[in-house]
């Protein structure tokens, strides 16, 4: 029987600021939306494991670099986070938050730094969920593979269901750019480094926000 995975971390798609405040965009909630069916799918599994939890991640992807983000309580993965605990995730299981990043690689590494993720209690008989829309998996799955070790059925993948157009092109120009961007690198510090250094480098040469973006992400 293939394992459930009861650690899950969800990715964000997104916050959006407007006349009322900060807001989820549609993509970001039905991630968390997919997370939280998840976990009701499987509840049993979730309440026998005390160390399962669902973390939310994500700072404030759309806002420019060096801009002052949300005010707390209204970053990514706290808003992903208040609208699950909305829909009685409590009830199942622990959440936590993970809201300094502003790209996939962010959110994957930050949760290691943060404490929140400890790679080594993952494995095959105890995989990752990763909860995300299917185009964003692949590149998720290949930064999982260098910022945390995991691959295979050391993931769990958690699709979302549901529009969220990205041309297919620009996500593989992605995962190409992640793929030989970091290559041989395989420790959160280093690739940080690099995705700081490739950032830098981009922007010099007037091509953008930076390497890997969180859109799409």
């Amino acid at each position: 029987m293939t394992p459930t995975a009861t650690v899950l971390l969800v990715f964000g798609r997104g916050v959006v600021a407007d006349d009322d405040g900060y807001r989820l965009t549609a993509e970001s909630a039905a991630r968390t939306d997919a997370a939280v069916a998840y976990v009701r799918a499987h509840a049993a599994a979730f309440r026998r494991d005390p160390a399962a939890r669902v973390v939310f991640t994500g700072g404030w992807p759309h806002g420019p670099a060096g801009a002052p983000g949300p005010p707390d309580g209204f970053r990514e993965g706290e808003l992903m986070c208040a609208l699950a605990r909305d829909a009685g995730l409590d009830a199942h299981v622990r959440s936590a938050v993970e809201t300094r990043s502003r790209t996939t690689l962010q959110n994957l590494a930050h949760a290691v730094q943060d404490g929140l993720l400890d790679p080594a209690e993952f494995g095959v008989d105890r995989p990752l969920g990763l909860v995300t829309h299917p185009w964003h998996l692949p590149r998720v799955r290949l930064l999982a593979g260098r910022a945390l070790g995991l691959s295979g059925p050391a993931l769990r993948d958690v699709p979302v269901t549901g529009p969220d157009p990205v041309p297919a092109r620009r996500e593989r120009a992605a995962r190409v750019a992640c793929r030989l961007g970091y290559l041989g690198l395989r420790t959160p510090e280093a690739l940080l480094r690099r995705e700081r250094g490739l950032t830098r480098a981009v922007r010099l040469l007037g091509g953008g926000r930076g390497f890997t973006g969180r859109r799409p992400g």
